[in-house]
């Protein structure tokens, strides 16, 4: 069967994809474009995209929301962690990882070590503008967004600027942060 994910070279017509030695993981806070911009930067080098929380949801039979709600938050990380260790391990690829991933140290450990992790960054009106399209965000779901996020940031951005490569992605198309990707990793 043929793997969906996958986006062969000849597609894109650049095998660009051929410099790259590791997965690519992409990190940030929820609604920056993780997802969007992970297809069409997988796209664009001629590799497979696969997005963190769609293999956690179909790993455990239940939305990410059903997760937080019956198990919790705690056990939501560990099925995560789990996760992405088996992604990294898979091959090179772009994966899109929840806005939390990265704040497990031992998911962190193992995207710095295995992977080159990309912070994709975003004013936090425009993160607040996308994340009211949509309510399926279960920290957003006890409170107002824009005070939520703007803790989120606080707490998280010292700890996404771990990250090997950090791109800021604003109100551009998705199409420009890809560009600016690439230009960060020198393709």
């Amino acid at each position: 069967m043929e793997d969906p994910f996958d986006q062969s070279t000849e597609e894109t017509g650049e095998g660009i994809g051929s410099q790259i030695d590791r997965p690519l993981v992409l990190i940030g806070l929820m609604g920056v474009g993780k997802t969007t911009v992970g297809r069409r930067l997988a796209r664009k080098l001629g590799l497979p995209f696969v997005d963190a929380d769609e293999e956690i949801e179909k790993a455990a039979g239940l939305s990410i929301s059903e997760i937080f709600e019956r198990f919790g938050e705690t056990y939501f990380r560990d099925g995560e962690r789990r996760v992405i260790s088996r992604l990294l391990d898979d091959r090179k690829q772009v994966i899109a990882t929840g806005g939390g991933a990265f704040m497990n140290a031992e998911t962190r450990d193992l995207i710095l070590s295995h992977s080159t992790a990309i912070w994709l960054d975003a004013d936090i009106n425009i993160l607040v503008k996308r994340v009211a399209r949509r309510d399926t965000r279960p920290l957003l779901k006890d409170g107002d967004p824009e005070t939520i996020l703007r803790d989120l940031a606080r707490k998280r951005n010292p700890i996404y600027a771990e990250a090997h490569v950090h791109v800021t992605g604003n109100d551009s198309p998705h199409e420009v942060t890809v560009n600016n990707i690439m230009k960060s990793l020198e393709l």
